[in-house]
């Protein structure tokens, strides 16, 4: 039987096949780096609001305590988003007629709640519980990044799964004492291993890693 096919068909062949792996690598490269880009996460991306709030101005230049505004930080899953009333307390005689305010005091005339566009959102099969983190000893920063330091707020970190495990997983490399919770510019006073394996045994902090826990 006469030969269908020359030698040169193996090397082409083998060829088309390690093309093929290379092109299916690439492609799944260039897909995981897209998920983990800002476009798809929002990571570092300031959010349009209907106020431009400063944190850096209210936290960093004033000094107002993140509990001022986030009431329900420390007794409840969600960490409240402060009404007009909060804004107006201050605001009703301090930039009082400022231009850009003018959202503010409208809400506060009509009773309108401001209409925000939450910067840290987690999916609905996620449950997370602020109260818990805060009262085992977890900072503000270690979540949200140094809002101090945020002109206009935004995500400091992807909010995914293997972020959030490496933590549950790993505790005493980010857990501080209760009362330096809010602070935004705390540091160690001994090494974080030490001071962690402590602080985790003292507080009583278990290493939660199952599913049940965040996918309820």
């Amino acid at each position: 039987m006469a030969q269908l096919f020359r030698p040169s068909a193996n090397i082409l062949a083998k060829s088309s096949i390690v093309l093929g792996l290379i092109t299916v690598a690439g492609l799944g490269l260039a897909l995981d780096t897209l998920f983990r880009s800002p476009y798809n996460t929002n990571v570092q991306i300031a959010r349009d609001q209907p106020v431009p709030f400063s944190h850096k101005h209210h936290v960093a230049g004033i000094g107002i305590d993140c509990r001022y505004c986030h009431t329900s930080v420390e007794k409840a899953a969600f960490a409240g988003i402060p009404p007009t009333e909060t804004c107006m307390s201050c605001h009703s005689q301090i930039w009082s007629d400022a231009p850009m305010l003018e959202p503010v005091r409208e809400s506060f005339r009509s009773g309108k709640p401001m209409k925000w566009t939450r910067v840290h959102d987690l999916p609905q099969f996620v449950y997370f519980n602020h109260s818990i983190h805060v009262n085992k000893g977890m900072g503000c920063a270690a979540c949200h990044g140094r809002v101090d330091q945020m002109p206009l707020m935004y995500q400091q970190n992807t909010l995914f799964m293997e972020w959030c495990l490496d933590c549950h997983r790993q505790p005493e490399k980010y857990i501080r004492p209760k009362d330096k919770v809010f602070e935004m510019d705390y540091k160690p006073a001994e090494d974080q291993q030490v001071l962690g394996a402590r602080l985790v045994k003292e507080y009583k902090v278990r290493k939660l890693t199952d599913c049940a826990v965040c996918h309820r």
